[in-house]
């Protein structure tokens, strides 16, 4: 309080006092003195305080959200390893927890394959170059403002809440992603791109591993895992023919080349 504002409570008190009392000036004026005193010394517990700015939380740049379908599948890691896929790799804890499921599943395939993710996730962390951010159940809630108990609607919403681009196996996800605007990154689509194209009329050698849906027809593969089908060569199993394609078609799960022995 400023010196004015005190002087004006000490008049105003002398004033009440000289009008109800009959006491002297000077024992007015101690008195009054004594009150300007104790609501100066009070006023600072009285006035409200100043709120605090709640602090803002930064957002992540060119940040990567990893899923649970994607750690599992491993090849994530390799790529983000050759630098093929830039950016801060984030991880929700939800995802983490699901993971951890998987790592104690009673199912054996199941249950190495959630451990290996887990191995893989904690290398990527301490890999030179990467840097991996993991967001808590609390920046999660702050930051969906929602209680979304759906582990890919979660990834979904804090992807698109930061901008950001979803790394998945997962079909289903890639699509309701892509509605909702959030740019994904799916496994599968990249290795297929990246898979040897073989056109009609080139010719290949392969081993027959075996029958196909036609009992007539053997089966082989690329090495990077395209199937063909090989017309009359189901009597070759365990052997490797030279064949020559006659057509290649184009599947949500990638590739299938046809055909015939030469």
């Amino acid at each position: 309080m400023t010196k004015p504002k005190a002087q004006q409570i000490k008049k105003e008190a002398i004033k009440k006092l000289e009008e109800n009392t009959s006491w002297t000036p000077w024992l007015v004026g101690v008195i009054a003195d004594e009150v300007a005193k104790t609501v100066i010394s009070r006023l600072p517990s009285i006035l409200p305080r100043p709120r605090r700015r709640k602090k803002t939380e930064r957002k992540i740049e060119n940040a990567v959200f990893l899923d649970t379908s994607a750690i599992i599948d491993g090849r994530i890691f390799e790529v983000v390893r050759i630098g093929l896929i830039p950016g801060v790799f984030v991880v929700l804890e939800s995802i983490l927890l699901e993971l951890k499921h998987i790592a104690d599943s009673h199912d054996t395939v199941k249950r190495e394959r959630g451990r290996k993710g887990l191995e893989l996730l904690e290398s990527l962390k301490k890999a030179r170059g990467v840097k991996v951010v993991v967001l808590s159940e609390s920046q999660e809630k702050s930051l969906l403002k929602d209680d979304i108990k759906e582990v890919d609607e979660r990834l979904i919403r804090a992807a698109k809440s930061y901008k950001a681009r979803i790394v998945t196996c997962d079909y289903n996800l890639e699509k309701r992603a892509s509605i909702m605007g959030v740019v994904v990154i799916n496994m599968n689509t990249l290795a297929n791109i990246v898979k040897v194209t073989a056109v009609p009329g080139e010719a290949l050698h392969i081993k027959i591993l075996h029958k196909g849906k036609d009992l007539t027809q053997g089966v082989g593969y690329l090495d990077d895992g395209t199937m063909i089908v090989v017309e009359n060569a189901s009597d070759f199993l365990d052997r490797e023919v030279d064949v020559i394609v006659f057509r290649v078609i184009q599947t949500s799960a990638g590739r299938m080349l046809f055909a015939k022995k030469m």
